[in-house]
């Protein structure tokens, strides 16, 4: 870490911290008629406003002190994007106590490690989600109690939890005011545990002053204000939706909350954006590549000019890019970033003195990771923590530090491997071209060694998916017994695509933009490719499913 210097005092009001309840009130008393949507699990829609979401936060800060919650305790929760947990994570933070983000599509033995080691006190589960604690219930030593998120009365849900609550219920029976304390900015607000490819998942505690000013940069970064409409795409269960539901009560922008939906349901997403005049959203290529299927089949396409859409988790393709401009006029903004860097740290913004390029040049750039955000200091370093040349070829580890980015796993031992001089070890290969652009060449994990020479599977998967007929491709390295890896590709067809292209077709259509020793050995069509919870493609899935593959190559 560079050293620390103190220079002259300030007179400025440096003691008074920020927290997250803060942002809540203010929009109360500025943006008190602003409206958020809610979209319920039977797809109807909840209304009301800024002024009546701080109303019900202030009941249910009464009721979890009721319940016994402490600054400091941890609290459990299992929810889709609703209003009802933007509600609890003012109320839980607000009280000076830690929400943990239990993230659903974990496997069960994750789940039940994850509670046990945040040391939760009490969950708060939807009702949907039930089956995911029932199972774990007995094992939970250290959680005292339950409640349920519905519109139902317990007697209606056989919740098979005790003690169990139901969340309206108790709002129901406490009053509005509620006086919040001021809680040292330093204080963990939120867990979220990262959903990592090997060993158990590691707990990311993010502080109140953490998240307000990463709220500040989001703001920022997306040109969000108070005439926008936001959309809450990414799952508030993984690393607080990249806290965009914060940001819109920052600027007092109108918030849409969509509920619960699954990558196959995404027109659920794309009608309420339609409806309530979404201006800007966030969420994963996964999640927006199922999303533009649906405009195609659209009759009438809507007007998405103006939508500005932030684009993480994997890079977004051309394919994808051009789509959403064509057909709606809609902006993918290209942004990255990781739990442990809260998670923004950098975002693919035009600079104006680049905007002479050619427009083919100026897509091209678009597949970069963009800029490091203010407040955020970012290298790529060779293995002898040397910084490499900012030429846009010379590659190595991307490192990360800021105000945001965590410095340390919760009582875990990985840490000494996962930091250095203050820096979070991405585990990502990029470069750094002459313009300051970030650009992710591979996950050091993901890398192809193939005789010697190394292969960009993320390179080889964008070229694949530009293919008209291609809608998901991904691409792993697997052994082989002469060039001790190979390039080997799932790929998924679009449904007009099936039957009418051959992997053939596929390996001429990416030739032109790779040597031919870098092109995959062999092109397999899959109805489905394997993702992670957090909609990426799962890499170490299909490398164990296909190891074989190419064993018996000569």
């Amino acid at each position: 870490m560079p050293t620390i210097i103190q220079g002259f005092p300030s007179t400025s009001g440096d003691d008074y911290p920020l927290n997250t309840v803060t942002l809540l009130r203010h929009a109360d008393r500025t943006f008190s008629d602003i409206e958020i949507v809610s979209r319920n699990l039977d797809g109807s829609i909840f209304r009301y406003n800024y002024h009546r979401a701080h109303e019900r936060t202030r009941q249910l800060a009464n009721g979890l002190t009721r319940l016994g919650i402490r600054p400091g305790d941890r609290v459990g929760v299992l929810e889709w994007n609703t209003h009802r947990y933007m509600e609890l994570y003012y109320a839980v933070s607000g009280i000076g106590a830690v929400l943990v983000q239990i993230n659903p599509r974990i496997s069960t033995e994750e789940r039940a490690y994850v509670i046990e080691h945040c040391g939760a006190r009490f969950i708060f589960v939807s009702e949907l989600m039930l089956p995911l604690i029932q199972p774990l219930a007995a094992k939970l030593n250290r959680v005292e109690g339950y409640a349920v998120i519905t519109d139902k009365t317990l007697s209606e849900i056989p919740a098979g939890l005790d003690p169990v609550y139901s969340y309206e219920k108790l709002l129901a029976a406490e009053s509005p005011e509620f006086e919040w304390p001021l809680i040292d900015e330093n204080s963990a607000y939120s867990a979220c545990y990262t959903s990592g490819t090997t060993g158990k998942p590691k707990g990311v505690y993010f502080s109140h002053r953490c998240i307000y000013l990463h709220t500040m940069a989001i703001a920022l970064q997306m040109g969000i204000g108070i005439q926008d409409v936001v959309m809450q795409t990414v799952p508030m269960f993984h690393c607080h939706g990249w806290g965009f539901f914060f940001a819109a009560a920052c600027v007092g922008a109108k918030l849409v909350l969509p509920g619960v939906y699954t990558a196959e349901t995404t027109e659920v997403l794309v009608d309420l954006m339609i409806s309530e005049k979404v201006t800007v959203t966030c969420g994963a290529p996964a999640i927006f590549m199922p999303m533009l299927d649906y405009i195609r089949s659209l009759p009438e396409k809507p007007d998405f000019s103006g939508l500005r859409m932030a684009s993480g988790a994997s890079e977004p393709s051309l394919a994808l890019m051009r789509g959403f401009r064509e057909l709606g006029g809609a902006e993918i903004i290209h942004a990255y970033g990781a739990t442990e860097t809260t998670p923004i740290a950098s975002a693919n913004l035009l600079k104006p003195t680049l905007r002479h390029l050619p427009e083919e040049d100026r897509w091209e750039l678009k597949k970069k990771q963009g800029l490091p955000v203010p407040g955020i200091d970012l290298k790529v370093v060779d293995p002898e923590g040397r910084e490499v040349p900012h030429d846009g070829k010379s590659v190595g580890e991307i490192l990360i530090r800021g105000p945001w980015v965590t410095t340390a796993y919760y009582n875990d031992p990985r840490t000494e491997e996962s930091f250095v001089d203050g820096f979070w070890k991405s585990g990502d290969m990029g470069t750094l071209d002459e313009n300051g652009y970030l650009k992710v060449t591979d996950r050091i994990k993901d890398v192809i060694k193939s005789g010697g020479e190394w292969i960009s599977s993320i390179d080889l998967e964008n070229a694949i998916m530009a293919h008209p007929g291609v809608r998901e491709a991904a691409v792993v390295g697997l052994a082989h017994p002469k060039w001790e890896e190979r390039p080997f590709a799932l790929v998924v067809l679009r449904e007009e695509a099936e039957g009418k292209t051959d992997p053939k077709e596929i390996r001429n259509f990416i030739a032109p933009g790779f040597a031919k020793w870098q092109l995959p050995d062999e092109i397999r069509f899959v109805a489905e490719i394997p993702k992670t919870s957090v909609g990426k493609f799962s890499k170490k899935h299909i490398r164990e499913q296909y190891r074989d593959a190419y064993q018996t190559a000569g």
